[in-house]
């Protein structure tokens, strides 16, 4: 197989598990629950493997690979939302197991949930790419746990501020008290998420270098760094 051919599999493989949990995510995001102190959308439950895509393509492919998978996802994303209108639209058969009811229910999400996601996944995302790369920068290509999760963590603020705000806050479904209580769980299980996926996120870049060899894989990043404006030490 050619080296063009396995790099290809690798970005198609990242992309994949990307969209795959992204949409995973927003189409889940509905539901609230409980994890000792913190108040969590069930949407949060996929988004461990949207952070190690997210570093991974980062790495391997830079910032234009990333912004590139973005707004495709955005797509995607308001796509399925559409499909998903649509199937409300049709009555169920008498004989359905799921009535209209519990459909719509699960998958009816409300125009400011889907405006507040759409949102919050295009800032966070771009704000992602930007801190890794400036973090990447000062820090001469070393330490990867700390661009990836440097990264996260000022990415995830923004990302929990706006989908909570736009989707809850703002149409006065929740109080101000309220919303502040489920943003600041929702970032504080993505804190600490994104710490304890460090391990994997290394694991990831050890299988793409073995994949791929060490000197084919570091082409790909000193590739990836110049196209992002950045030279690599």
């Amino acid at each position: 197989m050619g080296t063009q051919s396995r790099r290809d599999i690798v970005y198609l493989a990242l992309a994949g598990f990307f969209v795959t949990n992204a949409i995973l995510g927003e189409l889940t995001g509905g539901k609230l629950f409980t994890l000792g102190p913190f108040t969590l959308s069930i949407g949060v439950i996929p988004w461990p493997v949207v952070f190690i895509a997210t570093d991974l393509i980062n790495e391997y492919f830079g910032r234009e690979g990333v912004k590139r998978l973005t707004f495709m996802t955005i797509g995607l994303i308001v796509y399925a939302f559409i499909v998903l209108f649509l199937a409300m639209q049709v009555p169920a058969a008498s004989f359905s197991p799921v009535s209209d009811a519990q459909f719509s229910g699960v998958f009816g999400q409300s125009l400011w949930i889907i405006v507040g996601s759409v949102i919050a996944f295009a800032l966070s995302q771009l704000i992602d790419v930007f801190i890794f790369w400036l973090v990447r920068h000062k820090t001469g290509g070393r330490y990867l746990w700390m661009r990836a999760t440097g990264s996260t963590v000022v990415s995830q603020l923004i990302d929990s501020i706006v989908i909570i705000g736009i989707a809850f806050w703002l149409p006065g479904k929740v109080k101000t008290s309220e919303f502040l209580t489920v943003a600041a769980s929702n970032y504080s299980f993505k804190l600490i998420v994104a710490l304890s996926v460090t391990p994997l996120l290394y694991a990831g870049h050890a299988v793409i270098d073995r994949y791929l060899g060490k000197e084919e894989a570091h082409q790909l990043i000193e590739q990836s760094a110049k196209v992002s404006g950045e030279r690599v030490v």
